[in-house]
This record gives structure tokens, C-alpha cells and sequence, in this order.
């Protein structure tokens, strides 16, 4: 009867084991499926970027009233002077720059890994500002302005 008695213990022991290594097992396959880690950019995130800086409230006035991008962009089309003395052209790459680097800071951290902005129209190119690495992948948005071209690429 002790041999009994000691394979049942061993039985419930071994079953023990396999329990406590299944829950630790499952533990951590939960936790690297519930990475929140991004690992690319979306192609709704690159459109509504272009559409929403287009909106943005620029620091060049026309009279009271502060010029959105697209308005600056057209002013800067024309080689406009905003009314606090500055070039529109030199307002509109500077906030655009900024606006960039704050929304997509590329880095090799970071599932962003560089990006390109261009402004064009048939008479010339109003803004090229590219930041970090170009690579193979991209998510990219068109929009156009009138006859004035814009290019976003987020690269990843």
C-alpha cells in the first residue's frame, strides 16, 4: 500500500508542475500579444496629418486675422510679406517644421523612421524638408491646393 500511496503523490505533484508552468506560460504569451507597440504607420494617420495641418493657425496676420497654412500657402506662392514684416515663405516652412518633428519625431525607437513634406506649384517648389532615415516602406497623402501640389511620406 506505501507504493500506492507514494505514486499518487508523485502523480499529484507531477500535475502540480504542469499546472504552475502552464500559467506562467500563458502569462507571458498574454503580455507579448498585448504589446501596445506600434510597428508601422497607418495610411489614415499620413491623410489626416496633411488634412489637419492645412488647418492649422499660422503666426503670419493679414490684417487681424492669423493665416491658416493653406492660406499662408498660397501667400508664400506669391512671395507675400505678412504684416509683421516676415517673408510668409520663411513662417510657413518654419511651422511646418515644427508641426512635423512634434507629430512624427522620427528616430530608430520609434515606428516613424523619417519623413518627407513637399509643397509644389508649376511655377516653383515652395517647401522640401525631409528628416531622418528614407526607407523602403511608406504611407504617403496627396492633396491638392487649387494648382498647388502636396506631398506627405511618413517612413517606417
Amino acid at each position: 500500500m506505501d507504493k500506492n500511496k507514494k505514486a499518487q503523490e508523485e502523480m499529484v505533484g507531477f500535475a502540480l508542475i504542469i499546472i504552475v508552468v502552464s500559467v506562467i506560460f500563458l502569462a507571458f504569451l498574454g503580455l507579448s500579444l498585448s504589446d501596445d507597440e506600434k510597428e508601422s504607420v497607418e495610411s489614415y494617420e499620413v491623410e489626416s496629418f496633411v488634412q489637419s495641418f492645412l488647418q492649422y493657425s499660422s503666426d503670419c496676420k493679414e490684417g487681424d486675422e492669423n493665416l491658416d497654412i493653406s492660406d499662408l500657402i498660397e501667400e508664400c506662392t506669391n512671395d507675400q510679406i505678412c504684416s509683421n514684416g516676415e517673408e510668409a515663405c520663411e513662417i510657413l516652412e518654419e511651422t511646418l517644421e515644427g508641426i512635423s518633428k512634434e507629430s512624427w519625431n522620427p528616430s530608430q525607437e520609434n515606428p516613424v523612421k523619417g519623413y518627407e513634406l513637399k509643397i509644389n506649384s508649376p511655377i516653383k517648389n515652395i517647401i522640401n524638408i525631409t528628416k531622418g532615415n528614407i526607407t523602403a516602406n511608406s504611407k504617403g497623402a496627396i492633396q491638392f491646393l487649387e494648382n498647388i501640389e502636396i506631398i506627405f511620406k511618413a517612413y517606417y
